[in-house]
């Protein structure tokens, strides 16, 4: 069994929890760590869950509001991290109790979770995104990315669940208050996904196992809720019930598969 929480979602800061296991002692891996350590142990409690069992943390890329939180985690709770090359570089905080590169196109295990990274566009140095898999059952987690690939739909394709990005709706990005350059970059193919290529890429994929879907990094200034779930309904040609939004100030509740 897989089961996987939020503990929260946005450009304040992103951290995913995933658990394998039948009990709370099982592997327990952090995707991403961008709040404060006194915020990341508030929130972990909130989902019944201490710092001091989690048992990796898991960068996707250096962007602080993914891990602003990793280094001093890492260092309080001895907590060994995965990240690729091109992450670690680019990161300020690099001292980790133990440091695990990764290759973005390599499966790696973590105790009883396998990892399966993808390269994504984004404008960061290396970043990747994740499936995980108990070898029964497979999580996608898919943000932080300007568009879709043939590999990214590849490595997506028939999952159980899957954490996908509605960052922004076009229309009120464009007619937001972003300056021009921040608008081109959020909308660039290194920039964000908005809701209609949300759509698009669940049009793409077999979902047909698909137990849960959330949608994931939602922007405050340039979407609303109304239109992500929207997205997520088209593409999955499903009625609202069956799909729901991280948030950032609560993530979203424990789910499993």
């Amino acid at each position: 069994m897989i089961r996987f929480a939020s503990l929260g979602s946005g450009s304040k800061g992103n951290a995913t929890l995933i658990e394998s296991g039948e009990t709370k002692s099982d592997t327990r891996i952090l995707l991403d760590c961008g709040f404060s350590v006194v915020e990341i142990e508030k929130r972990l409690l909130r989902l019944g869950r201490e710092a001091n069992t989690i048992t990796a943390i898991v960068l996707t890329h250096e962007h602080s509001d993914h891990v602003s939180g990793a280094g001093r985690l890492s260092r309080k709770y001895n907590i060994p991290v995965w990240l690729t090359a091109g992450t670690a570089h680019a990161c300020k905080d690099i001292n980790y109790t133990e440091t695990n590169l990764i290759d973005s196109h390599a499966s790696f295990e973590i105790d009883d979770l396998q990892l399966h990274p993808f390269p994504v566009p984004h404008d960061a140095r290396e970043p990747c995104q994740f499936v995980f898999s108990d070898g029964a059952s497979c999580l996608g987690v898919a943000t932080d990315f300007g568009y879709y690939t043939p590999h990214i739909l590849k490595c997506l394709d028939k999952l159980d669940a899957l954490l996908l990005e509605c960052n922004y709706d076009h229309s009120m990005l464009l007619n937001g208050t972003y300056p021009r350059s921040l608008k081109e970059r959020v909308a660039g193919h290194r920039g964000h996904l908005d809701n209609q290529h949300a759509t698009q890429l669940l049009h793409a994929l077999n979902v047909s196992k698909l137990k849960h879907i959330i949608g994931m990094h939602v922007s405050e200034k340039n979407n609303k809720q109304e239109f992500a779930l929207n997205a997520l309904c088209q593409g999955m040609n499903c009625e609202k019930e069956m799909v729901s939004l991280a948030s950032q100030t609560k993530g979203f509740d424990w789910r499993a598969i």
